[in-house]
């Protein structure tokens, strides 16, 4: 099943619910945007729900007013012809939000991480396309939408963000093409990279101060690992995710082939949210899935129960066994 598949069910449907992973970034809200903005003007009712709000530096993305933040209710019922999941390699990696599709209506997956399980009654998987936002832009062309310049930006910070500002191996030239006709509609590209990249608030640098001296290595340097207790974030109010910024510091770091992130999760008592990357050579994806995570072969994500201490030692023990 693809893309042809995908375009069959967004016809033949009327009322759609959007969503993607838990905490947001550029090509989960570029592609939800994006998909929200193809279903309207086809003439569709749609919804997005996230588990998590916006992060500050998405404020500036027209449309992030549709994506509500969504808190799970038995008692709360929804009516839709078609659950839709972006961007999520697992249906449980949208947080609660896959538990409004309590008629089991259809389903319609639409990603591009090599773990994505096809979790869908339609699954859409394609693991060598840059973003699920060049997918969703790869849709409008299909299906002969006229895109806009708000969903052009949409789709544009997805992509970008998702390449690592087109760095990564999964820059293609398919991925240009995309990107250069998006960028005809006029973006400023300058700004868009310095809204996401470049707009840290003075709190925030502070905690990244504290941070980033912490770093640890290991295996001769080609390990780097960092780790965000609670105690550095309880009374804190942080509204700019950091996670990139902490881990491409890691990356630039001379010899550093695998790079991990440890952070306890405010919200949930024992929850580690854990971070890889790699240069490329590593793949962090066969470690992430070993403790029920996923991702890419050079960026991937786990969130594991436990103590940080605890489950630091067990990634970084998997790492150093194969590193």
């Amino acid at each position: 099943m693809g893309l042809k598949q995908a375009a069959v069910v967004v016809r033949k449907n009327k009322s759609f619910v959007i969503t993607a992973h838990v905490n947001p970034e550029g090509d989960s809200l570029g592609s939800q945007i994006g998909f929200y903005n193809l279903l309207k003007k086809l003439g569709k009712v749609a919804v997005i729900l996230d588990e998590d709000a916006v992060p500050s530096e998405y404020e500036f993305l027209p449309g992030k007013e549709n994506v509500k933040k969504f808190k799970y209710s038995p008692r709360r019922r929804l009516s839709f012809d078609c659950f839709v999941v972006l961007d999520s390699s697992d249906l449980k990696r949208t947080g609660e939000v896959w538990r409004v599709n309590q008629e089991k209506k259809t389903v319609l997956n639409i990603d591009h991480h090599v773990s994505n399980i096809k979790f869908g009654d339609v699954n859409w998987v394609e693991p060598f396309t840059s973003s699920a936002s060049e997918m969703v832009y790869k849709l409008f062309k299909y299906m002969r939408v006229p895109l806009d310049a708000a969903t052009a930006l949409a789709l544009y910070t997805g992509i970008m963000t998702d390449t690592g500002s087109f760095r990564y191996s999964n820059t293609t030239a398919e991925t240009h093409r995309a990107a250069a006709e998006l960028m005809k509609y006029k973006i400023d590209t300058v700004q868009v990279y310095k809204n996401v990249y470049e707009n840290i608030p003075n709190e925030e640098v502070k905690l990244l101060n504290r941070i980033l001296p912490s770093v640890k290595k290991d295996c001769a340097g080609k390990l780097v690992w960092f780790q965000i207790p609670h105690d550095l974030l309880k009374g804190k109010k942080i509204t700019f995710d950091l996670s990139e910024h902490i881990l491409s510091f890691g990356r630039a770091m001379q010899g550093a082939e695998v790079v991990a992130l440890f952070k306890e999760n405010l919200g949930v008592k024992r929850e580690i949210r854990v971070n890889l990357r790699s240069q490329g050579k590593f793949d962090v994806n066969k470690v992430a899935q070993l403790f029920g995570g996923g991702g890419h072969k050079a960026a991937a994500g786990i969130t594991m129960r436990g103590t940080i201490t605890a489950v630091r030692k067990k990634v970084l023990a998997k790492i150093k066994s194969t590193l």
